[in-house]
């Protein structure tokens, strides 16, 4: 196998981060559920930023945030995402890129502007993402450079932009050159609404072999096998991929392979949880990072969890402190 000149790649959603906080009767008089995720037009994006409190930008989207990790680890990281040419996708733009982020994807014009996500943070730290996809879901299959693909190690994509057909393409044919390569590709399974909708083509995409390497937090997991409890559903698709890693609230987290389960406790940082934006993402880093260097399974779970825990010690779903300093010791 050739070198390589990135551990990991991602394709996603190219969104830029709004965040604000927000109590429970705001959520209520806007009709919001707590926690959830939706999708949201042009007008009603304008419309809820419009109500929200003094808030926070940063480039975002969970593949772009697991991106930012995977660098903060100091691990080499690319990302392919779809921005306007606009004030938003010049933030994004920048934002990835100073973080150490290969990004090639050249802006679009006369399209759709630049997706945002707005972010509430309640006081129990639970997190209500509003989404407006704009530029990010226009993607497709010219953006991709194939030289890039081939040269990380991981290919790793998110369930969000799944759910757009020509974002969809683009996914397929860079899993294609990925493997064609020798390459692992990764799926992350984003959110159960994420699932519904393709559950049928994401367990194909599983018994064909196209993925090897498949994140879900446990409602996930669960949602995509059909069964209502977390251990059989584990087991209901573990021969079906090379390798799942879910993560498990206060459990922890686990890795299948082969038959094999490995588990990690969660890590514990600073003054505990804050805002949970990012954990996922950030556990995804920390795992990815690992693997792509060669660490066993059970230190790559542990750079996950210590990644998860310092991104929800603080607001954002960037990392603050060190990370690579973080894990070094293990």
């Amino acid at each position: 196998m050739s070198e390589t000149s990135l551990d990991v790649l991602a394709i996603g959603d190219a969104v830029v981060d709004v965040i604000a906080v927000a109590d429970d009767a705001f959520l209520e008089r806007e009709g919001l559920v707590k926690g959830s995720m939706q999708v949201l037009d042009a007008d009603g994006a304008t419309r809820l930023y419009a109500q929200m409190s003094q808030a926070r930008e940063t480039s975002g989207g969970s593949a772009a945030n697991t991106m930012a990790g995977v660098a903060a680890l100091g691990g080499r990281a690319g990302f392919v995402g779809q921005v306007a040419d606009d004030q938003l996708g010049e933030i994004f733009s920048h934002d990835i890129r100073a973080l150490g982020v290969e990004f090639l994807t050249p802006a679009k014009s006369g399209g759709a502007p630049t997706g945002r996500c707005l972010i509430l943070v309640t006081p129990d730290a639970q997190r209500t993402m509003n989404t407006f996809r704009g530029a990010a879901h226009e993607l497709d299959a010219t953006a991709l450079d194939e030289a890039q693909i081939r040269g990380a190690a991981i290919l790793y994509l998110e369930a969000y932009l799944w759910r757009s057909a020509g974002p969809r393409a683009a996914m397929e044919q860079a899993m294609g050159i990925a493997h064609a390569a020798g390459r692992k590709v990764a799926f992350t399974l984003s959110d159960i609404a994420c699932i519904k909708p393709h559950r049928a083509e994401m367990i194909a995409m599983l018994e064909a072999g196209a993925i090897d390497l498949l994140f879900a937090n446990e409602n996930e997991i669960m949602e995509l096998a059909g069964i209502a409890d977390r251990e059989p559903a584990i087991d209901a698709l573990a021969g079906r991929v090379r390798q799942i890693v879910v993560t498990c609230g206060e459990e922890g987290a686990m890795a299948i392979e082969g038959g094999q389960a490995t588990r990690v406790p969660i890590a514990r940082i600073g003054a505990g949880v804050v805002d949970t934006t990012g954990a996922g993402d950030l556990f995804a880093a920390g795992f990815l990072v690992g693997q792509a260097r060669g660490r066993s399974v059970e230190d790559s779970l542990r750079m996950g969890a210590i990644a998860a825990a310092e991104v929800i010690s603080h607001f954002g779903a960037r990392p603050e402190a060190d990370l690579k300093a973080m894990v070094e010791g293990l």
